[in-house]
């Protein structure tokens, strides 16, 4: 099994109002020094098949589900063969 972690972010032209109520409750926390905040998500997975395989198939799962690719970018990295 290959372990893949798929990182979604909001398109930059996208309002985040998680990413704005949380730099306000960190200011409010006294963290003033944070000027910006963007949430995203990490989707985990462990894979079957070969590098170029896991490639191919991660991006058909990102394109017809994973990610919403009018207002949501992503990347991914393959990782190291899982043990478990």
């Amino acid at each position: 099994m290959t372990k893949v972690n798929i990182y979604v972010t909001l398109r930059e032209s996208v309002v985040d109002p998680q990413g704005i109520a949380v730099q306000d409750a960190l200011q409010a926390l006294g963290f003033n020094e944070v000027e910006s905040v963007r949430i995203g998500k990490l989707i985990e997975l462990e894979l079957a098949g070969t590098n170029n395989e896991i490639e191919a198939r991660v991006k058909e799962m990102c394109d017809k589900l994973l990610v919403n690719k009018v207002i949501e970018n992503y990347r991914y990295e393959i990782g190291e063969v899982a043990g478990k």
